[in-house]
């Protein structure tokens, strides 16, 4: 796996590893998008349409990528987005990514349709970490869950708004994906093809989801278009029921999948702590505006009320620079820390961290920025021209 791992230089080069790693069906469920993938791809795109305008001849010897959230330090400006169903790609990937997150000393967001529990979390792999809920239609077990949080001492409740019902991945239908996941005429060839993978996760008990054990409805059905997380949500949830669980939670309250300028104010008069712009890394809504091209609305919307956080899209650390110019407090990462943990577990969220981290250091000192502070409009060519279309006032 050294091997490996000493040819990923990059967050595609752990994608190619990861896909060469797993069957053809699991490396789709987490790479792909709903429907025509449109937002999925257009996520990354947004970065590539954006250019940097460097300055020179300013001394960048010493690069502080330090950066705060919550009044609480980070080592970098960036926090792992909640993933699920990890487990099944790399057994034991959840505290994993959890366990690299706190040597970075970055939040880490376990998501309710993870493969390891709250608890686990917290007695395996101490540090800085975030629940996401998604809003159950089962409101005992949801409350079950914020609480079990609580006791544990995490810092943050992230709520995931932007999946009133589930979106349509077509790629999991064509291949058949169900969970638990279970050989047929459609599959099996592809789990043959990847005997290491197979025996592991064939051969043992297969990795659960304890935050949604027991659930009618968690069993994939391809004849139903709709992901496994959508048959459990309520779409009746709204602005009473997150002010419900605001006088439930304590900590940090963070919403995650805000697109629209025109929904901040009412979100933030709920006391939330943070915003998310987020479009579930296109796996709900086909053709919703990229998170990059979203961000300036929202951040002007919130006017400095409370940090923004960008998620989707990122896999360069330059991409960071970007989102932290256009007035993001820092990115959630999903998909770049996921490929690291697929390709090769903790060793391989490492590496993505670290191809992170070196990215981020060497844009600010080719931009000539020597702390996160210095990143700003400044350093984009071009950007009002550019977002002129791109937000909603």
């Amino acid at each position: 796996m050294r091997s490996t791992l000493s040819d990923c230089f990059s967050i595609d080069t752990l994608r190619n590893a990861a896909r060469r790693r797993l069957p053809k069906g699991v490396f789709d469920f987490y790479d792909g998008g709903a429907e025509d993938e449109i937002t999925l791809n257009d996520n990354c795109a947004a970065f590539r349409r954006v250019r940097l305008m460097p300055r020179v001849l300013r001394n960048v010897s010493n690069i502080d990528l330090s950066a705060s959230l919550f009044e609480r330090p980070m080592g970098l400006p960036l926090a792992i987005s909640p993933t699920g169903a990890v487990g099944f790609g790399w057994r034991g990937g959840d505290i994993a990514l959890a366990r690299a997150a706190a040597r970075f000393n970055i939040p880490y967001t376990l998501s309710t349709s993870a493969t390891a529990s709250i608890e686990e979390i917290a007695d395996q792999a101490p540090g800085r970490h975030w629940f996401q809920a998604y809003i159950l239609q089962d409101k005992a077990r949801l409350h079950d869950l914020i609480e079990r949080a609580r006791v544990a001492d995490y810092e943050g409740l992230m709520i995931t708004v932007d999946l009133p019902v589930g979106g349509k991945r077509e790629r999991d239908f064509v291949n058949g994906l169900a969970f638990p996941m279970k050989l047929t005429h459609r599959n099996i060839g592809q789990f043959v093809r990847k005997p290491l993978w197979s025996l592991n996760m064939l051969m043992k008990a297969p990795p659960t989801m304890p935050s949604l054990a027991g659930m009618k409805a968690l069993s994939s059905d391809s004849k139903k278009m709709v992901s496994v997380a959508g048959r459990n949500y309520d779409p009746a949830f709204d602005l009473d029921g997150l002010k419900a669980l605001r006088d439930r939670w304590p900590g940090k309250l963070i919403v995650k999948g805000v697109c629209h300028p025109q929904d901040v104010d009412a979100i933030l008069a709920v006391g939330v702590d943070a915003l998310a712009v987020s479009n579930h890394g296109g796996r709900q809504l086909d053709t919703s505006v990229a998170t990059l091209d979203a961000l300036p609305g929202i951040v002007r919307a919130t006017a400095g009320r409370v940090p923004v956080l960008l998620d989707g899209g990122v896999r360069r650390g330059s991409d960071i620079v970007k989102a932290l110019a256009l007035g993001a407090s820092g990115v959630m990462t999903g998909r770049a820390t996921l490929f690291g943990v697929l390709a090769a577990g903790e060793a391989g969220v490492d590496q993505a961290l670290l191809i992170l981290q070196d990215e981020l250091r060497r844009t600010m000192q080719l931009c000539g920025a020597t702390r996160l502070a210095d990143i700003d409009r400044g350093l984009l060519a071009a950007v009002d021209s550019h977002f002129s279309g791109a937000t909603i006032t």
